[in-house]
């Protein structure tokens, strides 16, 4: 009985109302999930046959694992943030983990951090511009731009005659893409 009262005082929403509203949110948009989980899938054959290594421990997993989820669920906003998180974490801790490992600034920059990589030849001057990129989808998700600024995605959406969800949406298969991109370069790939 005493349960029974405490389940109440959480939520007047029934189990049995929950499973409608989620079952109806998967039936919106079934088609795009489907269509988004196969281009995450041929954007996959890239990576190594074994699988491929992620430098930055269980953080890094869980970006990635987030980011795809994310991305066939149409969380588009979480899919940049999630992609260029994990491109920077990626990027450094190989940087200090690799054979010849370096040590590197407890918060170094990503800017910093691509330069490295440059000069180690883990990544090319275009894997550069495509992170810098990436970067720079993310930083006006992350920090206010005015709507003058032209990084603001309603000035984006003004500026094209596209609808902001397009935008987002070109944006997140960008960055899932690069993301594979990085997770497929020779330093992480395993197998063929």
């Amino acid at each position: 009985m005493e349960k029974n009262r405490q389940a109440k005082l959480l939520s007047p929403i029934q189990d049995l109302d929950v499973v409608r509203i989620l079952l109806a949110d998967l039936h919106d948009d079934l088609w795009d999930k489907v269509a988004r989980f196969h281009q995450l899938s041929d954007l996959s054959e890239t990576l190594g046959s074994s699988g491929t290594m992620m430098p930055g421990g269980e953080l890094v997993f869980a970006a990635w694992t987030e980011a795809r989820a994310s991305f066939i669920h149409g969380n588009y906003v979480a899919t940049v943030l999630l992609c260029q998180g994990l491109a920077e974490h990626i990027l450094a801790a190989h940087l200090s983990l690799a054979i010849n490992g370096e040590e590197i600034p407890e918060r170094i920059s990503f800017r910093e951090t691509l330069s490295r990589c440059v000069a180690k030849e883990l990544i090319t001057q275009k894997d550069v511009e495509d992170l810098q990129r990436l970067m720079g989808l993310r930083n006006p998700l992350s920090h206010f731009r005015g709507i003058d600024d032209p990084s603001n995605l309603s000035r984006r959406a003004l500026n094209t005659g596209l609808s902001a969800e397009s935008h987002l949406q070109n944006d997140a298969s960008f960055a899932i893409s690069m993301a594979i991109r990085l997770l497929a370069l020779p330093a992480f790939r395993l197998g063929l």
